[in-house]
């Protein structure tokens, strides 16, 4: 069977961001079969955009979110292999290629991770890459409960409807990539991964999870709660180090009262301090309690560091 791939990309006030992103897409060899942008009710022009970039277009009458989008583009998409790109990203000119090349190559995965950078928009800094290096995938569900990778894979279609596509639950909207990954893992995927960079994920101030740090906590403490609800006990270690990761985001933040509630539910999963913690830390613990250790960490950062607080955080 001939190499054969769509473009599926949610839009939502994109209108700035989609001439880059289709432009870079346009310009792969071997081309896109179909490239489908699904517009979330916007009020701007992203529709009209994607159509003068020959896209086909599909527009949500009312808003579904970025999960429910994306499972709309993918209701049009007839490829064998499938790929999601948010509004604000960008494709390097070999993506597909190096698509076609790791699909020949990986004969027997149904996911293959694509690995992109991230790139500051004002400045082009790079800001790192994902996957950071030569990683093999041998249990994929603790891979995606250990780390955060966004939906820059290619996936088979069949096997995308199969699972029934993107959690649309609101509650994991603001993780609904890490959501996503774990629910392909539980089912048995097999995933492999590509790490010559072929792609772009731009950093901007104005993200939707740059500007909504506080859901995005919430919605990776729910998706960890979903999945302990879903696994074996012997991925409770690895939730309950997440969720002290999660922990870490909401001291910073002062959020209290979720800190607690985090950390009662990482307690009952796994006693035990995860081993990621550093000893002083663990120490701090042992001596106060978990709770304590993290707000006497979070002022003792606020003194002695503010450069490591951002103003008004």
């Amino acid at each position: 069977m001939a190499f054969s791939i769509d473009l599926c990309v949610p839009a939502y006030l994109a209108e700035q961001h989609l001439p880059i992103l289709l432009e870079s897409a346009s310009k792969q060899n071997p081309p896109f079969n179909h490239i489908i942008v699904c517009v979330d009710a916007s009020p701007d022009n992203s529709a009209e955009v994607a159509r003068a970039h020959g896209a086909t277009v599909i527009v949500n009458e009312s808003n579904l979110g970025c999960s429910g989008s994306k499972n709309q583009a993918l209701k049009h998409a007839t490829s064998e292999w499938v790929h999601f790109l948010d509004a604000d990203d960008e494709l390097l000119p070999n993506f597909t290629a190096v698509a076609k090349r790791e699909s020949e190559r990986q004969k027997e995965v149904d996911v293959i991770l694509m690995a992109h950078e991230y790139r500051d928009h004002k400045t082009n800094l790079l800001l790192g890459t994902n996957p950071d290096c030569d990683v093999s995938i041998e249990d994929p569900l603790r891979f995606f409960i250990k780390n955060i990778y966004a939906n820059f894979g290619i996936y088979k279609r069949e096997l995308l409807n199969a699972v029934g596509g993107f959690d649309t639950d609101p509650a994991v909207l603001y993780n609904e990539d890490t959501a996503f990954h774990i629910r392909m893992a539980l089912t048995g995927c097999v995933f492999g991964v590509s790490t010559e960079i072929s792609a772009i994920s731009w950093r901007y101030g104005e993200s939707m999870s740059a500007s909504h740090p506080i859901k995005c906590l919430l919605a990776q403490h729910a998706v960890m709660r979903n999945t302990s609800a879903a696994v074996g006990e012997q991925y409770l270690p690895d939730i309950a180090e997440r969720l002290w990761e999660i922990a870490t985001g909401f001291a910073r933040h002062k959020k209290w009262s979720m800190l607690r509630e985090v950390l009662d539910e990482a307690r009952s999963l796994y006693p035990e301090i995860p081993e990621g913690q550093s000893s002083r830390f663990r120490l701090l613990v042992r001596l106060l309690g978990a709770y304590r250790a993290f707000v006497v960490r979070e002022h003792f950062i606020r003194l002695f560091k503010p450069h490591l607080r951002k103003s008004g955080s």
